[in-house]
């Protein structure tokens, strides 16, 4: 049996799929989205724009509060565009061991900040969680993820109740710009992007989910609610929601398994919370097939989860534990196919984030010329720690842009939250 001929059959190849029509599909969900039609896409306005230069030597605050630590401190930038922190404290993300109230919230925050008081106007605020932003830079909470249990918070606006923590302890004249961490790898590239003329910016991310952020042009924003200014500015894509396109049998079964149906869709075909658990997906299917020795198939049958660190360490044979699938249980022939099944998911999600990644190029109409580029700066453990990904995305990314006469520049930006929270509170008032 040739597994990768079964494989593009499950849709799981990026010759199953037509580019041209993938491309298309993508940017019509992007256009309903910007018009405020039924869309799998959201295309959230940041109301940030890329317009300011980064100034050189301000210190702004900074707040990245997500995932499992808070970081506050200041942040400036020098004259080749590179992050100077200073005065960073480093903490458990508060509400994620026990329950909060508001008051003890706002009270971490403003205790980090009091010290800086006399050095900042500004802060630039990261907050990786579900929240509308507001035409006045806020964040409304829409509900906690990641085990953070401030309930008080939800439905409430986190920037104004910051601002209103630090006049109780009369720290006046603040200005808080709230933005989500997509957005900020965007805002990231600023910098960088400014001294190699990049005509537009892409911040992407994909770790445990997936999402894009793009630079919508000046003919657009008359159909974003509550634009305050004139020129382009950052949209929030939301693309691991992204579902207008056609999906294998085992694609559906997976989606109807998962805890949100119908749900995340693209994210479920890319994302790292998801790469290990379509590929035992795949290899369970195939056991049927006869491919497999009879204990190799006896243990996929009654195997509950495969660690997508596991399968990845296998199949980059780096030495590193690849726990069961190590085991006597497998001969070298089934591991050779876990391998061949891992690889072919792994090509599909690099084909899918680069016809992703091109969307957003194509939709922002810039990279028209080589001079000057698109910035596209790309965050996430699963991108770069992937066996294969990023390369892969970057040789279907070649392809693609040079079909289309377009022209982008890579960029990974370290502590990319703080860089774009940084540059938001700097370059938004």
């Amino acid at each position: 049996m040739d597994i990768k001929v079964w494989l593009k059959e499950q849709m799981v190849s990026a010759e199953a799929y037509n580019t041209d029509l993938l491309l298309g599909d993508f940017l019509n969900e992007m256009e309903k989205g910007l018009n405020g039609e039924s869309s799998s896409l959201p295309m959230i306005p940041a109301y940030v724009g890329i317009e300011a230069s980064v100034p050189v030597g301000e210190s702004v605050a900074v707040i990245d509060a997500g995932g499992t630590n808070l970081r506050i401190g200041l942040a400036s930038f020098n004259e080749a565009g590179e992050i100077e922190l200073s005065n960073f404290s480093k903490q458990a993300m508060p509400g994620r061991d026990k329950e909060i109230s508001a008051s003890e919230f706002y009270t971490v925050l403003v205790d980090a900040l009091e010290p800086i008081k006399d050095a900042f106007n500004h802060i630039g605020f990261c907050f990786s969680y579900p929240a509308t932003i507001t035409p006045k830079f806020d964040g409304h909470l829409l509900h906690w993820t990641k085990e953070i249990k401030i309930p008080e918070l939800v439905g409430k606006h986190v920037g104004a109740g910051l601002i209103e923590a630090l006049e109780q302890r009369s720290m006046t004249n603040k200005k808080v710009v709230v933005l989500n961490d997509t957005v900020a790898a965007l805002l990231a590239g600023l910098a960088q992007g400014q001294h190699f003329n990049a005509s537009s910016y892409v911040g992407f991310i994909l770790g445990t989910g997936t999402n894009t952020a793009y630079v919508e042009q000046n003919d657009n924003i008359g159909k974003l609610d509550g634009y305050l200014g004139a020129g382009s500015q950052v949209i929030n894509v939301e693309s691991g929601g992204f579902s207008a396109f056609k999906r294998g049998a085992l694609d559906l079964q997976l989606d109807a398994q998962s805890e949100k149906p119908g749900g995340h869709i693209f994210e479920k075909m890319l994302s790292g919370v998801y790469i290990g658990s379509l590929t035992l997906e795949l290899l369970q299917a195939l056991t049927s097939e006869g491919v497999f020795s009879d204990a190799g198939a006896a243990s996929f049958s009654i195997m509950k989860d495969l660690s997508t660190i596991h399968i990845d360490n296998l199949a980059a044979d780096n030495g590193r534990d690849i726990d069961v699938l190590g085991s006597e249980a497998f001969t070298d022939a089934d591991r050779e196919i876990m391998k061949t099944v891992f690889m072919g998911v792994v090509e599909r999600a690099a084909f899918l984030t680069a016809a992703n990644i091109l969307a957003a190029v194509v939709k922002s109409g810039a990279g028209q010329d080589f001079e000057h580029p698109v910035c596209v700066n790309i965050d996430g453990s699963t991108y770069y720690k992937t066996y294969q990904l990023a390369e892969q995305v970057r040789a279907h990314l070649d392809v693609l842009l040079k079909e289309r006469g377009l022209y982008i520049r890579y960029i990974q930006v370290d502590d990319a939250p703080v860089v774009g929270a940084a540059i938001a509170g700097l370059t938004t008032f």
